[in-house]
C-alpha cells in the first residue's frame, strides 16, 4: 500500500477531522489512537450485572469518533428502548512500552469519562454470545472532559459521582476498583502495545441506570475534573 504524503491530493475525499482532548491548563491538545474499555472493575457493579467478581478483567473498544466533549447534547441513539450511564476514570496514556512493570510510568494524565451503553443490546449480544458493538461502540458514547496531568502521581482513591437532573445515581470511590491503574496498563500491553494517544476506560461503579431524552448528566471525580452532558429532546 502507498504511504500517505501528507497532501489533500493524496486522498479520494477530505479525511475525517482528528479526534482530540484538551488538556487542562494547557494550549495543547491530546490526539486520540485507540479508546480501551474494561468491562467489569467494581465489585457491587459486577453484582449488579449478575457477575463474577473473581474473573480477570477483559477489555473492548470503541470508535475513536465516539468521543464528545463536556457540554456535548447527545442525542438518543437509535435501535434502543434502554440508554444507560456509566461514569468511570479515564486514563491517557503517554509513552509507549510493552508489558509495563513500573506503577504508573506511562500515564500520562487522567479525565472524567461516561460509557454510554445501549443496554438492551448488549444484553442481548452477550447472551447469543456476540459482539458487543452493538451495545457499546455506537455514536457519541464516549463523552470525554478535560485531560488532567498526573505528573508522576499514582491516583488510587477519590470520590466518583454521576448524576441525573440533579439526583444521584452513582456514589462511590476509585479505592473501591478491583484492578488498579497500573494494574489495568499492564493486563491491557500483555496483549496491546500501548502508545501516546490511547484512552483506557477504567470500569463503572454500581448505580448504572437509564436515560432519557431531554436528561442532565453530570459526572465528576474528586480531583479529576467534572463533565456534563445532556441527551436532547
Amino acid at each position: 500500500m502507498p504511504e500517505d504524503d501528507g497532501t489533500l491530493q493524496s486522498f479520494a475525499f477530505t479525511p475525517p477531522p482528528r479526534v482530540v482532548v484538551p488538556i487542562v491548563d494547557s494550549a495543547k491538545l491530546f490526539p486520540v489512537r485507540r479508546v480501551y474499555c474494561v468491562g467489569r472493575n467494581y465489585k457491587a457493579h459486577i453484582k449488579e450485572m449478575g457477575g463474577d467478581e473473581r474473573e480477570s478483567p477483559f477489555f473492548f473498544q470503541k470508535p475513536t469518533d465516539a468521543i464528545v466533549s463536556s457540554g456535548t447534547s447527545i442525542r438518543y441513539p437509535p435501535g434502543t428502548a434502554d440508554l444507560q450511564h456509566e461514569v468511570e476514570l479515564v486514563v491517557a496514556i503517554g509513552g509507549t512500552r510493552r508489558d509495563l512493570d513500573s506503577a504508573g510510568a506511562e500515564v500520562f494524565g487522567v479525565a472524567v469519562g461516561i460509557d454510554l451503553t445501549r443496554r438492551d443490546l448488549q444484553i442481548a449480544a452477550r447472551q447469543a454470545g456476540r459482539p458487543w458493538e452493538a451495545g457499546k461502540s455506537f455514536d457519541q458514547s464516549a463523552p470525554v472532559s478535560p485531560i488532567r496531568r498526573l505528573c508522576g502521581e499514582v491516583l488510587k482513591q477519590g470520590r466518583i459521582q454521576l448524576l441525573v437532573n440533579g439526583t444521584i445515581r452513582q456514589d462511590s470511590d476509585l479505592c473501591e476498583m478491583i484492578w488498579n491503574v497500573e494494574e489495568i496498563t499492564s493486563h491491557l500491553s500483555s496483549s496491546f502495545s500501548l502508545v501516546p494517544g490511547d484512552l483506557i476506560f477504567t470500569g463503572t461503579p454500581s448505580g448504572v441506570g437509564p436515560l432519557a431524552p431531554g436528561d442532565v448528566i453530570e459526572a465528576a471525580i474528586e480531583g479529576v475534573g467534572r463533565l456534563t452532558v445532556s441527551i436532547a429532546n
